[in-house]
């Protein structure tokens, strides 16, 4: 049996002393690798080379006394100058620097390759402490340590639920660790990890129709690493949560809005959908228009023509849906040829349409109220009313007319607005034409006229301010108008001609901005309210100004034998309930 080279000490080794290094201004506390003891006999020195030898070969560098390391240390505590240990121990130094800085860069296991690069730089501290290589290699594994503490803390506020976007969890611990090593793995995939809570927090908040909140950890997602493409993708996921949301909540809304009570539940799930929504979204956006709609016009939409059925088989008149708005009523202080029954000016706000009628009621209309109801219009049962006398170019009473006839009292045609007829004939006809249609049909009041006269301008004239009326704009007192036998109006819209003297068919002339023909000119119209020589305290929310029992009514608008200054939009005019005259038809409103 071969005799050992050499005997170690029993057991293990005493702990490790403590030894400062470091430079000028910071210290740092390390510890200090003690090698195995190691005995060597007189003879035995040959033997311990060759085991050293053998031990470095077999990659066993200093783990105990057998190792490479603590022979070659032990022969050259016996001869420092033993140039076999001297090689051995620098072949040594070298593979523990590259062994340790090997185990520095993998990337699995970390935590057990630094222990294992931090046992060799010890061994290297002690074997040649003032190699620089050593040095920067101590760094380096202390470096790692603390590199590894961070992500470890990292990973544990994680589990925990501490995502670390107010500062204190796991995204500052792994930004520590990347501060100190910008290329570590584990740290990058510790931001991946929390970037991802973040994600998910958003997606849970979207998914709990929480938007604001989604976006707010959205952001905070956004912070945490430079990685456009993800966050981009769970914007997009969390678009079309909000986008499926709001799809669902518009389909809701328009459900509600078909019921009949339906519009409080259609405006709460609006408010939902504008707590989430994004601004200018379309799908918010139509519910938005249908709740208006339904709000201002029932189920009507602005500029809407209609008719409706007639329980006889026929058709009521043609109405137009007037939208809903607000406009200054009245003439202002500096108008010129205003009296004080039009001011003061004042503003008015309809909050719900109407519909109006396109044209002002026509004798076909008027004939078939009389005929159903077998009604004695005023003029009828007086049997008289005023006309145009053309040889005298006045007008005056004449016999034998009524509501069927002309301005000259000759016979109408059907479509002629019907004339001759009081206030109370025009109400009339509005409770037939409710009866008949199951509609509530009534006069307009002044401003829901002069609303629809003026169709959003404020001039003057219901065109303007210009003195003259456009071409085709309605049948007024033109100073190129002349009469069957070549009379000529005295006052008149200089350089205007229209073509007719008396009231022309309905619809003759271009509509006005609205749609409604005829407004400001043919005939002058009644309309529901009372007389009253000013507004002061005229109602404000355009409803008509009436007390009961009143005999003096308002007409508005102009007609084609009036003068210009009564053909302003402001112009307004006092007339007996009981007045029949060719120059005075009507138009009805209808609730929507």
């Amino acid at each position: 049996m071969a005799k050992p080279a050499a005997r170690a000490q029993p057991a293990a080794a005493a702990p490790a002393a403590q030894v400062t290094i470091g430079g000028e201004d910071a210290a740092e506390t390390v510890q200090r690798w003690q090698p195995p003891a190691v005995e060597i006999a007189d003879d035995g020195v040959a033997a311990a080379r060759r085991q050293a030898a053998q031990a470095f070969e077999q990659g066993r560098l200093y783990e105990d006394a057998q190792a490479a390391v603590p022979l070659w240390l032990a022969l050259l505590q016996r001869d420092a100058k033993d140039r076999q240990a001297v090689a051995g121990l620098k072949r040594a130094r070298q593979q523990l620097l590259d062994d340790a800085n090997a185990l520095l860069v993998r990337p699995l296991k970390q935590r057990e390759a630094v222990a294992q690069a931090s046992d060799m730089a010890l061994v290297l501290l002690t074997i040649a402490p003032d190699d620089p290589r050593v040095r920067q290699l101590q760094s380096r594994v202390e470096m790692a340590q603390r590199v590894i503490a961070y992500n470890r803390a990292g990973e544990e506020d994680l589990r925990a639920g501490r995502i670390g976007e107010d500062g204190d969890g796991a995204i500052p611990n792994f930004r520590e660790a990347l501060a100190l090593n910008p290329d570590d793995a584990r740290a990058r995939q510790g931001l991946a990890a929390a970037e991802s809570g973040l994600i998910g927090r958003a997606e849970t908040a979207a998914r709990a129709s929480d938007f604001a909140t989604a976006g707010t950890w959205l952001a905070e997602a956004a912070k945490v690493r430079d990685s456009s493409i993800t966050i981009a993708d769970a914007f997009e996921r969390i678009e079309r949560i909000r986008a499926d949301t709001l799809t669902r909540l518009r389909d809701e809304g328009l459900r509600d809005l078909a019921t009949p009570q339906g519009l409080k539940a259609a405006r709460e799930k609006l408010e939902d959908a504008l707590r989430m929504a994004l601004p200018g979204d379309p799908v918010v956006g139509q519910l938005r228009e249908r709740i208006e709609l339904v709000t201002h016009y029932g189920s009507f939409r602005p500029r809407q023509v209609f008719s409706d059925a007639l329980r006889d088989g026929g058709r009521g008149p043609q109405m137009i849906v007037v939208p809903h708005g607000g406009f200054q009523m009245g003439a202002g202080d500096a108008e010129l040829g205003a009296s004080d029954a039009e001011k003061p000016s004042h503003y008015v706000r309809f909050e719900r349409g109407f519909a109006l009628s396109i044209t002002e009621v026509t004798v076909a209309d008027f004939r078939r109220y009389v005929q159903a109801s077998n009604a004695r219009p005023r003029a009828t049962r007086r049997g008289h009313s005023i006309v145009y006398d053309e040889r005298s170019g006045n007008f005056v009473r004449h016999s034998g007319v009524d509501w069927q006839s002309d301005y000259n009292g000759g016979p109408a045609l059907a479509n002629s607005p019907v004339m001759h007829v009081s206030v109370r004939d025009a109400e009339h006809y509005a409770i037939w034409l409710s009866e008949q249609t199951g509609r509530s049909y009534r006069l307009p009041s002044e401003a829901e006229f002069e609303y629809v006269l003026r169709a959003g301008s404020s001039g003057r004239y219901p065109w303007g301010d210009a003195g003259t009326p456009p071409a085709r704009s309605g049948n007024f007192t033109g100073a190129e108008d002349v009469s069957p036998s070549g009379r000529r109006w005295y006052n008149a819209f200089v350089g205007y001609g229209d073509g007719w003297w008396g009231p022309a068919p309905v619809a003759s002339f271009e509509p006005n901005a609205w749609g409604v023909h005829d407004v400001a000119g043919n005939l002058s119209e009644w309309v529901a309210d009372c007389w009253h020589a000013s507004y002061r305290r005229a109602p404000a929310d355009g409803a008509a100004w009436f007390n009961p029992g009143c005999r003096q009514r308002v007409i508005r608008g102009g007609n084609w034998a009036n003068a210009p200054e009564q053909t302003r939009a402001a112009w307004r005019q006092s007339q007996d309930s009981d007045t029949t005259s060719a120059r005075i038809g009507f138009r009805l409103v209808r609730g929507i």
